[in-house]
């Protein structure tokens, strides 16, 4: 017996479990079948490689026992039975059929939350209870999403398919925005545990590196691998040992991973060559502006101001807006970075960031009152427990 650790296990299932799934899609022609044979297979994996230990081919055993669990389930169907008795490994996954499942899953017809659901079950291997607890919700509400998503799919005879030409620029907004969301309910959870989901931030990287693999062209996917590998990059300096939050002023900086901020570097220069400026794109050379500052000092705000407005040109939102007036605190002043703020309580009036951000610079501008209560508002409107801390210490120094 041997004791697999848990961060390798879910790298394995992970690796090889889309994969087998979109090769057994391509060659039964059933997503619903494909996806609950894959699925018996990896909730087998999860039940024996922790005490087993994972096997010398992964990908071979998940085969065999997706092939088994589907002969049984379907003895008394003669056409998926003779399809997948056809099914002969080793089979040769074709990176295709990996990306018309990530399309399929996240096809614009289903719900955002049912998208997200079924690409963490098929695409990533995930198991439902998984799932639900990354998002803090009972495991019956995913099974519901799953079930309702591939109900619609067949129903609406969604194609497995990656979509053409004229449709990929909707069609790819769609995908890249369920990785993104994705990445940020794990950089900095919206419920109350935990302060960040490092396995939640794994399926999204594993997602956005698969998407630049079999999509290299494609500038935005680029730029959103980018973006999630310079987040990534400063992890380990972003909470303290009770899991407080550590500003990215007071960050030590030789934590971060400058390799990987080099990486995604140069990632972001590939992206740029091909002249097809995107949101993704500008928010990582963002994050790189702070990413590449070897002090706090040494902030480009200048530089990061210009990429705001850059950014609100292509995909102009309050959030956005928010942002840029923190980057011209910098630039031109609290007093003007405030007014900037306040011309969007009427938007965000019910985001907590914008009462902490306003909090802050009333603070700069010796409105301690102010400041005071812009910081309780902000404390009633977040569930995360480390923004909760960070919060309560800001209100017990006045």
């Amino acid at each position: 017996m041997t004791d697999v650790p848990h961060g390798e296990l879910v790298r394995v299932v992970r690796d090889h479990a889309g994969r087998l799934a979109a090769s057994l899609v391509h060659l039964i022609g059933d997503f619903t079948a494909a996806e609950d044979l894959v699925q018996d297979a990896v909730e087998a994996a999860l039940r024996h490689w922790p005490t087993d230990g994972i096997p010398d081919r992964p990908d071979a055993w998940l085969y065999t026992v997706a092939r088994r669990r589907g002969l049984d389930l379907l003895r008394r169907d003669a056409v998926h039975r003779s399809k997948l008795a056809l099914v002969a490994w080793p089979t040769q996954p074709d990176p295709a059929d990996q990306l018309r499942l990530i399309f399929t899953c996240c096809h614009p017809a289903l719900p955002r939350t049912a998208q997200v659901a079924l690409t963490l079950r098929v695409v990533c291997g995930l198991t439902t209870g998984q799932i639900a607890k990354a998002f803090l919700v009972p495991e019956s509400t995913v099974g519901q999403r799953i079930t309702r998503a591939k109900r619609k799919i067949a129903e609406a005879g969604i194609p497995y398919r990656v979509p053409a030409a004229d449709e990929l620029g909707d069609r790819l907004a769609e995908v890249l925005a369920v990785v993104y969301l994705l990445f940020n309910e794990a950089y900095l959870p919206s419920t109350a545990v935990p302060a960040q989901d490092r396995d939640l931030a794994d399926d999204a990287d594993f997602l956005a590196a698969t998407l630049h693999n079999l999509m290299p062209t494609e500038p935005e996917v680029t730029g959103l691998l980018a973006l999630i590998r310079l987040h990534r990059a400063r992890t380990a300096a972003r909470f303290d040992k009770q899991g407080g939050i550590i500003q990215l002023p007071d960050q030590d900086r030789t934590l971060w991973n400058q390799q990987a901020i080099a990486d995604a570097g140069m990632l972001i220069a590939n992206a740029a060559a091909r002249r097809r400026p995107g949101p993704y794109q500008l928010q990582a050379a963002i994050v790189a502006c702070h990413a590449e500052a070897v002090r706090w000092e040494d902030t480009d705000w200048a530089q990061i101001l210009v990429l705001y407005d850059m950014l609100l040109h292509l995909a102009p939102s309050p959030v956005t807006r928010l942002h840029r007036a923190v980057a011209n605190r910098y630039v031109t002043g609290p007093a003007a970075a405030l007014d900037d703020v306040d011309t969007l309580a009427d938007a965000l009036g019910g985001y907590h960031l914008f009462h902490a951000t306003r909090a802050e610079l009333l603070r700069d501008l010796n409105r301690l009152d102010e400041a005071h209560a812009a910081d309780e508002k902000a404390l009633a409107m977040t569930a995360n427990p480390a923004e909760q801390s960070l919060l309560r210490q800001r209100l017990s120094w006045a």
